[in-house]
C-alpha cells in the first residue's frame, strides 16, 4: 500500500512538472491570449475637456438612434450648465483591469488638472462582464452626491441590462437621470424593480427529478470509468 501511494505521488509530481512548460509554450505562441477585443487606455482616443464627444461605443451595442439622442441631450446639458458627461463602452479589459480602475485612469488621461476635472462625469461599462463605474469631478460632487452617482452606475444602468442586456434603454435612462440632477432638478431615482413572487411549490416535477437522477448516474459512471482503471494500473505496477 505504501509503495502504491509513493507511485501515485510520483505520478502527480510528473504530471505537474509537465503542465508548467506546456502553459509557457502556449502563452509564448499566443494560443492562450488576452480576451478578444480587450482594450487598454492607450487604445482610447484623446479627448479634451471642451471637445464635443459624448459617447464612445467601442462595444458597438448602441443603435445610431440612441447615440444621436444621447449626444443631443449631453451636448444641451453642457451648453446649459457647463457640466460635461461622457459615456464609454468597452468589450473586455486587460488582465487585472477593472471597470473602476479603467474609468479612473481614463478620467485622468482626458482631464489632467483639477480645473479640467471639476465639471466632468465619466461612466464606463465593460460589456463582457456588464461591470460599470463612474468618476465625477469636485464641482459635480456638489450637485450630484457620490451616493447618487453610484446609484446611476449600479442601478439606473444595470437594471435594463439584467433584463436582457438592454443597453440602449440603460444608457438612455442614465442620460435622463444625470441630466435632471446636473440641471438642478430633483433626482428621479433609480428604476423601480418589481419582484416576481413565485407562488408555485418548490417541489421538483417528475421530469426534473428524472433528469437530476440521470445526471447523477452519468457523473458516477464517468468517475468510476476514470478512477478504476488508474487504480488498477498502479496496483499492478506495484506488483510488477
Amino acid at each position: 500500500m505504501k509503495q502504491l501511494l509513493n507511485q501515485l505521488q510520483n505520478q502527480h509530481k510528473y504530471i505537474k512538472s509537465l503542465i508548467i512548460p506546456v502553459l509557457a509554450i502556449l502563452l509564448a505562441s499566443g494560443i492562450i491570449a488576452a480576451p478578444a477585443n480587450a482594450i487598454n487606455l492607450y487604445q482610447m482616443p484623446n479627448i479634451s475637456a471642451g471637445e464635443p464627444t459624448w459617447v464612445i461605443d467601442k462595444s458597438e451595442v448602441l443603435s445610431r438612434f440612441t447615440e444621436g439622442k444621447l449626444t443631443q441631450s449631453l451636448e444641451d446639458l453642457a451648453k446649459a450648465t457647463g457640466n460635461q458627461v461622457r459615456l464609454v463602452t468597452v468589450h473586455g479589459l486587460d488582465y487585472g483591469e477593472t471597470a473602476a480602475t479603467f474609468a479612473q485612469g481614463l478620467f485622468e488621461k482626458w482631464y489632467t488638472t483639477p480645473e479640467e476635472q471639476a465639471n466632468q462625469t465619466l461612466i464606463v461599462l465593460n460589456t463582457v462582464t456588464n461591470n460599470s463605474a463612474i468618476v465625477t469631478g469636485n464641482a459635480v460632487k456638489e450637485i450630484m452626491s457620490d451616493d447618487i452617482a453610484e446609484s446611476v452606475a449600479s442601478e439606473t444602468l444595470k437594471v435594463p441590462l439584467r433584463d436582457g442586456n438592454k443597453y440602449n434603454q440603460g444608457f438612455l435612462d442614465v442620460s435622463d437621470r444625470i441630466v435632471a440632477v446636473l440641471s438642478g432638478e430633483p433626482d428621479p431615482g433609480p428604476p423601480v424593480v418589481e419582484e416576481e413572487i413565485n407562488i408555485a411549490g418548490n417541489f421538483k416535477s417528475a421530469e426534473e427529478t428524472k433528469n437530476s437522477n440521470a445526471t447523477l448516474w452519468v457523473v458516477v459512471i464517468l468517475v468510476v470509468a476514470t478512477v478504476v482503471p488508474m487504480v488498477t494500473y498502479f496496483f499492478y505496477q506495484g506488483f510488477s
